[in-house]
């Protein structure tokens, strides 16, 4: 199948190098592929569901217009998504809150796929520094996160950053494994144009958004793992497979409780 998320990730724990990852997996089409969101900002909420096609098609994915579409938690909310069109359903008056278990429950052409995801707790985002490196005379930009880690082992993290108005999205994803219970001292390495990311270079007076994400640790997975198969896709002499999804019953995709915090800066 052809690249479902066009996604642009870190290099995993130390190196941080951004790259644009157009992911080659089964040759096949036909599967449903879900994306859901659920946070702790105010609603609503959405859910896209599409069917994937094979990479030797076209990169136009045929919506799923009549599904059914159930999103609740642990505590007992629950409420059945809207129909906005292009296979994307929301929510009306659902609230998101950290700690809770949430699960998608979706109807779709006759089967059922669920799928569940624990809201973390916030991590304060406090600050952005901002540092820079010469190479071969270029000037490079990194932005260090300014956060400190919860002392229990097990936080994830995901950072998606874009430049100035560009709808480009950027993603690097952070764990504890190495810096529990410490400041971070991992930073995002800004897109320059020499990594052929759609010519994009950060230069001064450059606006840099940058949305912190505290994910469960199957949306970690997943995040982690399109970053392995991009090392292992055309040219890198393993075959492509399907990244692990979160969801039953063959859909691909991922469905994530997170929590959102968000600082932008301008380059100097």
């Amino acid at each position: 199948m052809k690249n479902i998320f066009l996604i642009i990730l870190s290099l995993f724990l130390l190196t941080s190098c951004e790259k644009e990852i157009d992911l080659d997996l089964q040759d096949e089409s036909g599967q449903i592929v879900i994306e859901g969101n659920v946070t702790d900002q105010a609603g609503p909420y959405f859910v896209k569901i599409t069917k994937s096609v094979a990479f030797t098609e076209a990169n136009q994915y045929p919506v799923i217009a009549d599904a059914e579409v159930i999103l609740s938690d642990n505590s007992g909310q629950t409420e059945t998504l809207q129909y906005i069109g292009n296979g994307t359903y929301q929510t009306s008056t659902y609230v998101g809150q950290p700690g809770k278990i949430y699960t998608l429950k979706i109807t779709a052409e006759g089967q059922q796929y669920t799928a569940q995801s624990t809201m973390p707790d916030a991590v304060d985002f406090e600050d952005l520094e901002q540092d820079s490196f010469a190479v071969g005379g270029e000037t490079s930009y990194t932005l260090l996160p300014v956060f400190t880690d919860p002392p229990a082992l097990g936080n994830r993290y995901l950072f998606s950053y874009t430049v100035n108005n560009n709808p480009k999205k950027f993603f690097s994803e952070f764990s504890d494994n190495v810096n529990n219970g410490m400041p971070n001292q991992r930073p995002l390495i800004l897109p320059n144009d020499d990594e052929e990311v759609d010519d994009i270079k950060v230069v001064v007076g450059d606006t840099i958004h940058v949305e912190m994400q505290c994910i469960d640790q199957s949306v970690y997975t997943y995040y982690s793992a399109l970053l392995q198969l991009s090392g292992g896709g055309p040219g890198g002499g393993v075959t492509p497979t399907n990244p692990p999804s979160n969801i039953s019953n063959g859909a691909l995709g991922y469905f994530s409780a997170h929590t959102v915090r968000k600082r932008s800066t301008v380059i100097q």
